[in-house]
């Protein structure tokens, strides 16, 4: 037994419910899964204890409070923490977690029974630092769904522990869950007022000790390519191929600025979608860069490929829709870096090294630290995360537990 033995059971609980959000739908939370997820969420939060437990009609979030036990809580400020339910667009149908326990940390996993799939420390040298660790796997047909559910998890665990011993002080917490993290719009309608804490982080990291206020500026672009499809025979001078002017765009975009060819703070172009016949054809992209600038560059180089196509055509057959999604979260966290410096001494305090570098992502918390409140991304432990392939650690999950609960504390003496 531990003091959060009750994390795991509740992580496996929630795994097996499919929350995936929707890019192509209207409403708010895009799938009525999370709609259920999110009115179960609510319902355990009361049970647990919680106050002014909340589904807001603007955005989704499930949000409750913690109400201070301090005798006086002057200048402490209020701790927010977030995580989202909703889980990548990948298979998340009848999810079946499998427990390996006291990993060798040299071992293949077979993930399924015909071993067609293998977590191997070859392919994923990630495995090798869980020697003596209690893994939880995919079965190889899904994803896990650590990317968040390990994060609401752990939250809602250690707000449960905190109800169940009034001896530790705290100031005002407040937790939100919210949906449609995954496609970007989460956090578009996210309530900091509602919310009310001076402070937040997601807990939405991947392994032990990310500390992350440093994250990419992205876009989305959709290019649709408008052909001329006639009978191949007698096509010369009139045919005009979808397919190939989707080619020839792409072939325009620098050809090493992809993700399988940089790391750091190397921006990229991603194309995550094509679709296509002679006659029309669309290409979907991300747009990544941790430099403003650079980002903004990016954006332009597609609207001048836009440009030099369709005056090269004569005529406007490509056409390109280009969308914002987040902000590097940096720009507003390092003008007051309390809230960095306070997750940082929690896990030194606890023994973590805190590894603190700029992701190669974004989280929830790039938009809402550009609402006003400062939120950066703390582990929540799971590894290879949106795939098959994912996993997390029981051990860095009760890990990510002590840092929420660190933060509280320390968080109550300033």
């Amino acid at each position: 037994m531990t003091k959060y033995d009750k994390l795991v059971p509740r992580f496996l609980d929630y795994v097996k419910v499919e929350t995936r959000s929707d890019e192509n739908s209207t409403t708010i939370p895009s799938t009525h899964s999370q709609v259920e997820f999110a009115q179960k969420l609510a319902a355990e939060l009361t049970a647990i204890g919680l106050e002014n437990v909340r589904i807001s009609a603007k955005s989704g979030y499930v949000f409750a409070e913690l109400k201070s036990n301090l005798a006086d809580d002057t200048g402490v400020k209020k701790v927010g923490f977030l995580a989202h339910m909703d889980t990548a667009d990948f298979n998340a149908t009848d999810v079946r977690p499998q427990i390996i326990e006291n990993y060798d940390g040299k071992s293949d996993i077979k993930l399924d029974p015909a071993g067609a799939y293998v977590l191997s420390p070859a392919e994923f040298p990630s495995l090798k630092k869980y020697q003596g660790h209690t893994l939880i796997t995919t079965d190889g047909s899904t994803l896990l769904g650590a990317d968040d559910k390990a994060g609401v998890a752990e939250i809602i665990t250690v707000m449960e522990y905190l109800v169940a011993h009034p001896e530790i002080k705290h100031g005002d917490i407040k937790i939100g869950i919210g949906p449609d993290e995954e496609i970007g719009t989460g956090s578009r309608q996210f309530d900091v007022t509602d919310f009310g804490a001076d402070i937040a982080y997601t807990v939405d990291g991947g392994p032990l000790g990310e500390l992350e206020y440093e994250t990419f500026n992205g876009a989305q672009a959709k290019v649709k390519f408008i052909g001329k499809e006639v009978h191949p025979a007698t096509a010369k001078g009139i045919m005009v191929n979808a397919i190939q002017l989707a080619m020839d765009f792409h072939a325009l975009l620098p050809k090493d600025e992809v993700p399988e060819k940089t790391e750091g703070r190397q921006g990229f172009f991603h194309v995550l979608d094509m679709q296509g016949t002679v006659d029309q054809a669309s290409l979907t992209y991300i747009i990544r860069d941790h430099d403003h600038q650079k980002f903004e560059q990016r954006k332009q180089l597609m609207q001048d490929i836009t440009a030099e196509l369709n005056e090269k055509l004569g005529q406007e057959r490509v056409v390109l829709e280009l969308k914002d999604q987040y902000y590097n979260m940096r720009e507003v966290i390092e003008k007051d870096m309390t809230v960095v410096e306070l997750a940082k001494q929690a896990m030194e305090n606890l023994g973590i090294t805190p590894e603190i570098y700029p992701v190669r992502g974004g989280t929830d918390g790039s938009t809402i630290s550009f609402m006003g409140l400062p939120t950066p991304n703390i582990f929540a432990g799971g590894e290879n995360m949106h795939a098959r392939y994912e996993y997390v650690s029981k051990q860095v999950m009760e890990q990510a537990a002590d840092v929420i609960l660190e933060i509280i504390k320390l968080a109550a003496t300033k």
